[in-house]
């Protein structure tokens, strides 16, 4: 018995073979309305794909990148330890 895809995981999956559609055809534009230049890399269209999909309402992950930057704030705070340190000295 075949189980029944959820809407959101549909809408992201068409959106984002839209824009690669686009993207082969050579009119897929970057920026807001497709104001900017031609989108020449296929990672940047798959990006921009996943970006209108949650625009428009699809559960997609978040990125990845997101977490890493919590840990460079904890590493500047250490070195104003350090240095409040040096000074009292």
């Amino acid at each position: 018995m075949a189980t029944k895809k959820s809407s959101s995981s549909s809408k992201g999956r068409g959106k984002v073979k839209k824009v690669m559609r686009e993207y082969k055809q050579g009119a897929l534009k970057s920026g807001k309305g497709g104001k900017g230049g031609k989108v020449k890399s296929r990672k940047q269209a798959i990006a921009i794909g996943l970006s209108e999909a949650r625009a428009a309402g699809a559960k997609i992950p978040k990125k990845k990148g997101a977490a890493k930057k919590k840990g460079a704030t904890k590493k500047k705070g250490a070195t104003k330890k350090k240095a409040a340190a040096k000074k009292k000295k």
